[in-house]
């Protein structure tokens, strides 16, 4: 059904590139093709845009068509590809992009047509937002952030260059409270109060505790002492440890054809052999997984 659903994709691109090229919209009495295909063909206006940018596209390059139609390149994913495609690289680039995700492809771009910084702002969401910049940015009120209500949006982070990255998220008045005290906190080390450097800062800390408390990480480990607990489902330290480097705190079911679970929170120390048959928490005996991987959730956490 997906196989069909692609080569139905590109032959409606196919038709909507000669509808379009042949200006036959307008004696179906519509100003243009995003109109006609809204209001004839009842597409949404985001879809409509997407096919008819993509569709027009195709037919300068209809090497498009094929890819689509053979399920190697997604609509989403061409309509990214678009505006970077040349008589020059247009084969590269659709070979490079082939059967990527979103994101991949975003990446892919952002290596080959880098863009640059974006600056780093902090603005109130309020009736007339005010840019905060700086080490030490005026303190919002509450009042100017509930100003007026807002539109629940995802984070969003978004590949500008190699390695680098742009990130856009809202925050509670909480938070950016935090995040003031942090710069003067750091005033003597990040003089400048780079919002990126104080965050990464945080975040090592955080990820150094968690790890400590998920994976026993520590830079200067015990000698292994006997078992501790009669408990069977208890998980010693170093092997928590060694497991988790084992397994490079990635999911470790494989299925039938060969591909193993990308997931890498929500995991498990899980019982390789399950404990009511003897199972050991040995290094050995363990392995990580997520809560969905099959036998898991059956045999409960461990």
């Amino acid at each position: 059904m997906v196989a069909k659903d692609s080569r139905t994709t590109a032959q409606l691109l196919a038709h909507l590139a000669e509808f379009d090229e042949r200006r036959l919209f307008a004696p179906a009495a519509h100003p243009s093709m995003h109109s006609y295909c809204v209001h004839m063909l009842g597409l949404s206006a985001d879809a409509a845009n997407k096919r008819i940018r993509v569709a027009r596209k195709a037919r300068e390059f209809p090497a498009i068509f094929t890819a689509v139609a053979e399920g190697r390149l997604h609509l989403s994913g061409a309509a990214m590809l678009a505006s970077h495609l040349t008589l020059e690289n247009v084969d590269e680039l659709l070979t490079a992009a082939a059967r990527k995700t979103n994101g991949e492809i975003e990446a892919l771009l952002a290596v080959r047509f880098p863009r640059q910084d974006a600056p780093t702002r902090i603005t109130p969401v309020s009736a007339s937002p005010e840019l905060l910049q700086g080490p030490c940015p005026p303190k919002a009120t509450t009042n100017q952030l509930a100003a007026r209500p807002v539109a629940a949006t995802h984070p969003r982070v978004t590949p500008l260059a190699p390695e680098r990255y742009q990130v856009q998220f809202t925050m509670r008045q909480e938070m950016f409270t935090k995040l003031h005290y942090a710069q003067s906190l750091l005033g003597h080390q990040v003089s400048s109060g780079d919002l990126p450097e104080v965050l990464e800062r945080g975040l090592d800390a955080l990820i150094a505790r968690l790890e400590k408390t998920k994976y026993a990480a520590t830079d200067r480990p015990r000698p292994v002492r006997p078992r501790s607990s009669c408990n069977p489902r208890y998980v010693p330290a170093h092997v928590r440890r060694a497991v988790s480097e084992r397994d490079g705190g990635q999911c470790t079911f494989v299925s039938v054809d060969g591909a193993r679970c990308p997931e890498l929170s929500s995991l498990e120390f899980d019982h390789i052999l399950e404990v009511a048959r003897g199972g050991e928490a040995t290094i050995d005996g363990m392995r990580l997984r997520c809560r969905v991987a099959p036998g898991v959730a059956a045999r409960g956490s461990h």
